[in-house]
């Protein structure tokens, strides 16, 4: 049963990412040290450096030849669920878009396993429940972040290959006055009206130009490189060399604290703490809380988990946002606010929630 050393132990792991958080927002809300174009800069820094030798350094170091593939059937069997269920959304509701079709997969699936769920884990459930949510973690980045990745970036490469083209409508009589002698000229004309018209890029032409990109982001394939690495080394009992560790892991534990500071920068440069209001903030916290753990659930009965591995699958399900989400979600501009709020106050009311799922989860035998 977890008490309250277990507690103070989450506590202990939290307040550092929202110490991290607030100096982010006070360096651009208090102290004006960054301007908005270093504030893109630095989440660039995180994005494309941090965060993947982060991910690359967690999966190097898993044995893939212990992992528990009941369990992970389970968490891939439910995030299908999700994605069924919002494609259905989409294609059925008048308010269902591609758009809002990515955050909510993401509010449903994507978790911060690694500094809220092991913390929260460990004393529930002990070295087991650490081993899954590891597990569970090196398969979000491998797959599920990466998709997230491919989708937001054939989100914008569409977005920035549609061609725009203007043609005059209809045009009234155009008045240019010229005046010789190196004097001003004035391109004058009135009542113009132009239509006009978007064309997408063809299919294979879109395919074409967001592999091209998708290649050459580090997102990508650190995992991927990470997750070969780990297979080698488990097999043949290798060891990297220190000085690639070394230098890995002198920018990964970067990786959390610049993030949220980066999340904290983007919170000060909105116009409201809470810029995507009470209604968008409920509506992620449901799918973070109830949504994301209730297709867990169903997944788990259905490849027969049992015990308190289907309890540990159905808490890291209820695991507050992932960090990396916002990251991504702020590079390609899709519902940053809605993730960055997702992550804030999921961390705040993660541990009543799921100690109360630990308690409920009691009775299931």
């Amino acid at each position: 049963m977890i008490g309250w050393e277990d507690v103070y132990k989450v506590i202990v792991a939290v307040v550092p990412l929202y110490f991290a958080l607030f100096l982010g927002y006070g360096s651009v809300r208090w102290w004006n040290i960054f301007t908005r174009e270093q504030c893109d800069a630095i989440n660039k820094l995180v994005c494309y450096f941090t965060l993947p030798l982060f991910a690359f350094e967690f999966t190097a170091h898993i044995d893939p030849f212990k992992m528990n593939f009941l369990f992970i059937g389970a968490d891939t069997l439910s995030k299908l669920i999700i994605v069924a269920v919002i494609a259905l959304w989409a294609k059925c509701s008048s308010k269902g878009n591609y758009q809002w079709s990515i955050t909510s997969f993401s509010l449903c699936t994507l978790t911060n396993s690694l500094v809220v769920g092991i913390p929260m884990v460990k004393p529930m459930y002990g070295a087991i429940g650490v081993d899954l949510v590891v597990q569970a973690s090196v398969v979000q980045a491998i797959i599920w972040l990466t998709l997230l990745l491919f989708v937001l970036e054939f989100r914008r490469t569409g977005i920035e290959g549609t061609i725009t083209t203007i043609k005059p409508k209809a045009s009234s009589v155009s008045n240019v006055m010229m005046i010789s002698g190196g004097e001003e000229s004035k391109d004058v004309e009135a009542n113009n009206i132009v239509e006009y018209t978007s064309t997408r890029l063809p299919f294979f032409e879109l395919m074409k130009r967001v592999w091209l990109k998708f290649i050459v982001n580090p997102n990508s394939y650190g995992c991927v490189i990470g997750i070969s690495w780990a297979f080698i080394s488990n097999r043949w009992n290798l060891e990297l060399p220190s000085m690639v560790e070394g230098s890995i892991s002198i920018m990964s534990k970067a990786g959390t604290g610049t993030a949220m500071f980066s999340m904290g920068i983007f919170m000060a440069l909105q116009e409201k703490l809470i810029s995507c209001g009470p209604s968008l903030t409920l509506f992620g916290l449901v799918l973070k809380f109830i949504a994301g753990p209730a297709a867990m659930a169903i997944s788990a009965f259905v490849v027969g988990l049992r015990g308190d591995v289907l309890r540990i699958a159905i808490i890291q399900a209820a695991v507050p946002q992932s960090i990396t989400s916002f990251i991504f979600a702020k590079e390609y501009g899709l519902h940053a606010e809605v993730l960055s709020t997702a992550v804030i106050f999921g961390m705040i009311v993660s541990l009543p929630i799921l100690v109360a799922y630990y308690a409920i989860l009691d009775f299931i035998h």
